[in-house]
């Protein structure tokens, strides 16, 4: 069983085509990391996975169940309102930016969603929030407001947010490119320990570090497309298209 396949997904903004033909399968425990100049679809393609974004062709399935299947801009498949936003509760998002509630204390912002959306009990969903910000090391910061956090320390907070539904599956959409340098590794270190646990990952990055060792495969987009797929060795090591032997020139010489 596959834990997410796309066939075939198009996406256009207007007369610009974002995304062409993107095929791609994941599997289960598997850390897939996107790379690519920016402009490549990468963030678009992610979005289609839980549906921020329509597309125009292709299929999606999510845990061999098909979610959406469009042809020319019109729906050829929707899956039953009920079971669809079930198989999506499976599928959690960490964004660039942090969106936190404000006005809302860490622990609150955590709590929210397993209590409005999963019906949670207030006193389980404060208990679940605790863990799991003890797990990505904030269990100090419980009672403080974003405002008063590093941006690392944030987007850890919007990691245990993502993990509080209980997902099967995590797309990290360049989780550390809102980030100082120095505050990158604490991220990357919370999202190295979740792949070690077993959580299936598809992750939008720049760090090539994070790439080549953690991956189990990396997909490299370019103007809408994959370039080429493979294992961290064989992509950094030998790659086979000139756009990626360009890209990583590029990307590796900064």
């Amino acid at each position: 069983m596959s834990m997410i396949k796309t066939v075939d997904i198009c996406k256009h903004f207007g007369s610009l085509e974002v995304l062409k033909n993107v095929s791609l399968t994941v599997e289960p425990k598997e850390v897939v990391c996107i790379i690519g100049p920016s402009g490549a679809g990468k963030s678009t393609y992610l979005r289609t996975l839980n549906h921020l974004e329509r597309i125009d062709n292709g299929k999606i399935y999510i845990e061999d169940t098909l979610i959406d299947e469009y042809v020319n801009g019109e729906r050829k498949f929707k899956l039953p309102a009920k079971e669809r936003a079930k198989t999506l509760l499976e599928v959690g998002m960490v964004f660039q930016r942090f969106n936190l509630f404000p006005h809302k204390t860490v622990l609150q912002n955590v709590m929210l969603a397993p209590v409005h959306v999963k019906k949670m009990a207030e006193d389980d969903a404060r208990q679940k929030a605790v863990d799991l910000l003890a797990r990505v090391g904030l269990e100090s910061k419980i009672d403080e407001y974003p405002s008063k956090l590093s941006g690392g320390q944030q987007q850890r907070v919007a990691i245990a947010r993502a993990l509080a539904m209980e997902p099967k599956i995590m797309l990290f959409d360049e989780p550390t490119s809102a980030l100082d340098p120095e505050l990158v590794g604490e991220v990357l270190s919370v999202m190295k320990q979740l792949a070690e646990d077993g959580m299936t990952m598809l992750v939008v990055t720049h760090e090539m570090g994070f790439a080549r060792e953690v991956a189990h495969k990396v997909v490299f987009m370019a103007d809408g497309k994959i370039e080429e797929t493979g294992a961290p060795g064989a992509i950094f090591q030998n790659p086979q298209s000139e756009r990626l032997k360009q890209f990583l020139k590029s990307v590796i010489s900064q």
